[in-house]
């Protein structure tokens, strides 16, 4: 385990190295924030930890326990402000980070989508995402509404790019923006990364002749799923299993940033502060991963990493 303080300066440090080395493309008029563009993001990073439950939880937290680190801490709505501000900051540094842990060069990257709720399905009204969250469907949860996120991971758990769509949206709608992205990058989606470097495990919500064709011809992408098992041509048991273990490492990846990262708590009133959070938890996990690295600990074991 390491000190809260040194986890919080070893992240702050990491940080503004990368800031210092990719500074931003352009200063904005008026006078200068109370943080830092590398302070934004570190403590955005920071925040993102289950411990504190919610934004207004670590907000209380910072300035009980942060004021002799940030002592221009603002309040808590304006320090959402920045976060918001700063979300392609944090979204290079999380991909920044997947760089340094070889990431690029997985033999193949495993694909899937996660439901994340928004607001109680149950509610009348449109709610704050009116128009951008709606109702789908989920095997864990049932029907919920929200978002639906897709996520590309190495095999060693480092997350390599995603994106969010609407919850009823399906996955291989979401799979050809996310592909058609990383082939051809979009300033509007600055964190679903680069081409991987092999193949794409996935499961059967992205099936089809036609989809697969496309993917590999306009994009260059190999995605490989098992078949339904009504197919004409239905995989062996042990294949499928194979897969299977293959894209385990996702549904690992899932469970950190649901519970340890707290993302299916999530209450979004807008879509850039909870894509600015998304880049934020990204970038934990990733910086989780690295700093487990150094310490020669496994590399997903995050539980046991802060002694607080």
């Amino acid at each position: 385990m390491v000190p809260v303080d040194t986890f919080l300066t070893v992240l702050d440090v990491v940080v503004d190295g990368f800031c210092k080395a990719h500074p931003a493309p352009e200063t904005r008029p008026g006078p200068a924030a109370a943080l830092s563009r590398s302070e934004v993001v570190a403590l955005s990073v920071f925040g993102q930890w289950g411990v504190f439950r919610s934004e207004r939880g670590f907000d209380r937290y910072a300035r009980r326990r942060l004021r002799g680190a940030f002592p221009a801490l603002p309040d808590r709505s304006q320090f959402n402000r920045l976060q918001r501000a700063h979300r392609d900051a944090t979204a290079a540094f999380f991909l920044h980070l997947a760089d340094v842990l070889g990431a690029a060069a997985a033999p193949y990257e495993a694909l899937d989508a996660s439901a994340v709720p928004t607001r109680n399905a149950k509610r009348r009204g449109g709610g704050w995402l009116e128009g951008q969250a709606d109702i789908g469907w989920s095997n864990s949860l049932g029907w919920y509404e929200g978002l639906l996120l897709l996520t590309a991971v190495s095999p060693e758990g480092v997350l390599t790019g995603f994106g969010c769509g609407p919850a009823s949206a399906r996955e291989h709608q979401l799979a050809d923006t996310f592909l058609a992205a990383r082939r051809r990058p979009d300033p509007r989606l600055p964190t679903v990364g680069t081409p991987a470097a092999g193949p794409y495990a996935a499961d059967k919500g992205f099936e089809g002749r036609d989809h697969h064709a496309r993917w590999r011809g306009c994009y260059g992408a190999e995605v490989v799923n098992p078949p339904k098992r009504t197919s004409r041509h239905p995989w062996p048991k042990a294949l499928r299993r194979w897969l299977a273990g293959l894209r385990q490492i996702v549904e690992t990846v899932y469970d950190k940033l649901h519970d340890a990262f707290r993302l299916r708590t999530e209450r979004p009133h807008a879509l850039v502060g909870l894509q600015a959070r998304l880049a934020a938890k990204a970038a934990l996990h990733t910086f989780c991963i690295w700093l487990n690295t150094q310490l020669g600990r496994d590399r997903l074991a995050f539980a046991d990493l802060i002694a607080w």
